[in-house]
Order: structure tokens, then C-alpha cells, then sequence
């Protein structure tokens, strides 16, 4: 099979597409043939080896994990033993999560694991793209976020926030978006109530104060954030620092303003699973979609690394099929 390759970390040149062994399923699990995965922020930091957290998960000289990829959709193409849940031939949709191998022609999930038929009517590419590792986790475990509760969801553009708007307006959340001020039109078609400019710091201060900050590109920060936080409000972010880790700490023993830190790549299979449940089903009533802005062939593996850490709205996803 082909896979995208990367033996060093560095730019998006050192990612190339190579020949692999194909894996074969063993019990319990399915192999299957990948059409369409995404090339996500966490797949930029695992080949760049940067920031420094990155080096922890993926190896403190040379990458541990060869081929990245998570999010991915495909079709069953064998079944190993006792593998009863799929048929040969379904399209499915689903995560690896920290195995990555998803940027490959063909992997093995297990058939009890964190994937799902594909609803009707979403093609692969768009289906890959719904696979949602963190802005559910984050809202629903890390925040609780409730009905009428305010939200600001900064980077509100990209994958994890275009995800974070549409699932906290499903909740009934008051949802302000920043972007750049090229995307606040698109963030306000995601059904955000209020969409600014990151510029406009005015506008956003004006629209709070927040029950919940989520800062998903980690440019906000805590001290700037808890000034447009409630009294007992909340700041979240995906992007670990030492400064986020000291005051995750500190503010649970200080004041009643809140940040915190959670590595969903981390989380149970089991978690996930239910999570890609409840994506299908909101996939399946048309309250959620996931925007792709741009999509790539294996052969141009580099390009998709190259524009996933340009900035991007919504998605970049890579075709295997």
C-alpha cells in the first residue's frame, strides 16, 4: 500500500508518499481501505516536532509513528476473525486517535473502537472531516457548557472551532466567534450569534462577559481572557504551555475564574466512540457539517501540511482513493 511517510521532523517537504506493507486484521478487528483522512493541528505539530509538548507524544529525537493521520473514512474491505459488526463494503468513519496511520491506503480499527457507518448522503471526504476528537470533549466534559451559558470560541474559523460553534448552538450556548476578518462572514454562517475580528477587541469585550472562554488556537491566553470571564467563569484551551499548565493549577486553588488544559488525545476509546455516535446522529438530523476548504491526493501529501499550519477554514483533507 502507500502511505505518507515522514523518518525526521522538520517542514512539510519531509513528509512523502511511500511504499508499506499493508496490515491485516486480526480478531475482533476490520481493515479498511481509506478514502479520505484530515490533516489537522495535531498532525503539523507530530511532523514539525513543535512546540515542545509534541516531541513527548511523538519522540524526543526522530517521529515514534511513521505515518500520522487520525481522522479518517473508508470502505470495510476484510474482516478479521469474530468481526461481526460491519459488512465488507460499508463506508465508515472514524478515529485512531493516538495510533495515528490514517494518512495510509489502508488501516486496521477495531471493530468495537471509535468507528461508525457513515450516514446517508456525505461523501468521504466530508465524512472524514465530521470525525471530531476535541471540540464535543471540550465543551461537553471539560465545560459543561449548558443552555443560555455565553461563549466565546476564539479561532472560531478553523477545524475544532467551526466544530465548537455548531455544537454549542445545538446546545442552546449564546455563541461569539472571532476569526480574521476575512472569515467572520463564514463564522456567522456556522450560526454564531456574534462574529468579530480578533482586531475588534472592543466588540468582543462588548459581547461578554463569558461563562466559557475556549481559546482554540492557544493566541488568547489566560491573563487576557479572564477579563472578559464571569465572576466563576471558565478558560480552556488545546494548546499546552508552561503557562498554562501553572495556572490550570493555580486557579484551582485561587479565585473562582478557572483554566485549564485537557490532551483529548489521551482520552478512552470509549469516549470517543460515543462522541463519533453522537456526531453521526447530529451529522444524520443536518445540524452538523463540517467544512472542508481544501483537499489533496497522497501525491501532494506536503501541500496539505503546508496549508493545514497556514491557517485554514474549516478542514484540509487527504484523498487515498
Amino acid at each position: 500500500m502507500r502511505a505518507a511517510v515522514y523518518r525526521r521532523f522538520g517542514g512539510p517537504e519531509v513528509v512523502t508518499a511511500e511504499g508499506l506493507p499493508r496490515p491485516e486484521p486480526s480478531k475482533g478487528e476490520v481493515l479498511v481501505r481509506v478514502l479520505a483522512s484530515t490533516v489537522g493541528a495535531s498532525d503539523v505539530a507530530a511532523r514539525s516536532g513543535t512546540p515542545w509538548f509534541a516531541r513527548l507524544a511523538f519522540g524526543p529525537a526522530r517521529p515514534r509513528i511513521r505515518v500520522l493521520g487520525s481522522d479518517f473514512c473508508g470502505r470495510v474491505v476484510a474482516l478479521g476473525p469474530g468481526a461481526r459488526r460491519f459488512s465488507v463494503g460499508e463506508l465508515v468513519f472514524g478515529a485512531t486517535n493516538a495510533a495515528m496511520g490514517g494518512h495510509a491506503e489502508y488501516v486496521v480499527v477495531g471493530e468495537g473502537g471509535a468507528v461508525e457507518r457513515v450516514p446517508e448522503g456525505i461523501d468521504p471526504v466530508r465524512a472524514a472531516a465530521l470525525v471530531d476528537a476535541t471540540a464535543m470533549s471540550f465543551l461537553e466534559e471539560t465545560a459543561g457548557l449548558r443552555a443560555g451559558q455565553r461563549l466565546l470560541v476564539n479561532g472560531a474559523s478553523g477545524a475544532v472551532g467551526s466544530a465548537a460553534v455548531q455544537l454549542a448552538k445545538v446546545t442552546g450556548a449564546v455563541v461569539t466567534g472571532t476569526s480574521s476578518a476575512a472569515n467572520v462572514g463564514f463564522v456567522k454562517s456556522l450560526g454564531a450569534d456574534v462574529a468579530v475580528p480578533y482586531s475588534d477587541q472592543a466588540a468582543v469585550a462588548g459581547a461578554g462577559p463569558f461563562d466559557v472562554v475556549f481559546d482554540v488556537a492557544g493566541k488568547l491566553g489566560y491573563r487576557r481572557a479572564r477579563r472578559l470571564l464571569e465572576e466563576d467563569g471558565l478558560y480552556m484551551t488545546t494548546v499546552p504551555s508552561f503557562a498554562i499548565l501553572v495556572q490550570a493549577a493555580w486557579t484551582r486553588i485561587v479565585g473562582r475564574r478557572r483554566a485549564v488544559i485537557a490532551f483529548t488525545g489521551l482520552r478512552p476509546e470509549a469516549r470517543v466512540a460515543a462522541d463519533l455516535r453522537t456526531t453521526a446522529e447530529l451529522a444524520r438530523r443536518g445540524v452538523l457539517d463540517a467544512p472542508v476548504e481544501a483537499s489533496y491526493p497522497l501525491d501532494r501529501v506536503a501541500e496539505a501540511h503546508r496549508h493545514a499550519e497556514g491557517g485554514k477554514r474549516g478542514h484540509v483533507v487527504l484523498t487515498l482513493g
